[in-house]
């Protein structure tokens, strides 16, 4: 019985399968394009606003703050006065759970957020209101579009003695340290460096210009995006953590291949 033989196709294509291809292509690129669009809108960073008044603020602090900073921003034996700290230096200490201070101790300690940022907006604009100081910067020096590699330099002449130089945060004495970097927000990084909190010394424009701040902020969200790019970051602690690796694991397998050399020798 003769063997049917296939019938081989002409390889021509429809005059319309390059016009559904550039379309297909035209899709997929206009689709990635809208995406990355709204990635990028979605990261640009937003500053504080808020719907309440300041007389709201002026109620949230009368009633949460007052009892250790006084009811005209004087001071107590239990906190210190608030005259020129500004919108800045609230935000700062109520958004990452600093203020209300838990207890007395060598540090106040970052904890949950007990307020909103319509009303830590809205306290913040009061202590602005009654003793003005640092106020909050323009949107684009948050942005994490500066010099990287300045950034970078200028952090470890600056902070990496107490940060860490990869931001990981450290000891200090007195049972005080130096918080990790790595989930604080660009307006607090900045804010910390304006304002100087607990330990943070002050860097005003003399010894750190605006431009070198922004170029800080984003040497730490590039190291952010980009934790490790050598291998294991190791906690980011340095030779401590280094060196423990190897004697675990480099001195162990060497220890395990003797036994094993000597194992099958025998």
């Amino acid at each position: 019985m003769a063997r049917e033989k296939k019938r081989r196709t002409s390889g021509r294509r429809s005059p319309w399968a390059a016009a559904a291809l550039i379309g297909i292509g035209l899709l997929i690129t206009g689709g990635a394009y809208a995406g990355a669009s709204a990635a990028m809108a979605a990261a640009e960073p937003e500053l504080p606003t808020t719907t309440l008044t300041v007389d709201d603020g002026e109620k949230l602090f009368q009633a949460n703050c007052a009892t250790c900073h006084g009811l005209d921003l004087q001071g107590t034996d239990a906190g210190p006065a608030l005259y020129g700290v500004g919108e800045l230096a609230v935000h700062f200490q109520v958004s990452t759970g600093r203020m209300p201070l838990q207890m007395q101790g060598p540090q106040a300690p970052d904890k949950p957020v007990q307020f909103t940022d319509d009303q830590i907006q809205a306290m913040a604009e009061y202590v602005g209101s009654v003793a003005p100081g640092p106020g909050y910067p323009d949107a684009e020096i948050l942005d994490g579009e500066g010099d990287v590699t300045h950034g970078a330099e200028l952090f470890r002449i600056n902070c990496a003695m107490c940060h860490n130089v990869a931001g990981a945060g450290g000891a200090l004495t007195e049972g005080k340290w130096a918080p990790p970097l790595h989930e604080t927000t660009p307006l607090n990084i900045y804010a910390a460096m304006v304002t100087g909190p607990q330990n943070m010394p002050v860097f005003n424009d003399m010894n750190l210009t605006v431009e070198d701040k922004r170029d800080i902020i984003s040497a730490l969200l590039y190291q952010r995006e980009n934790p490790s790019p050598g291998g294991f970051s190791l906690g980011s602690l340095g030779p401590v953590s280094e060196g423990l690796f190897i004697w675990i694991f480099g001195i162990g397998t060497l220890i395990g291949v003797t036994v094993w050399i000597t194992a099958k020798s025998n």
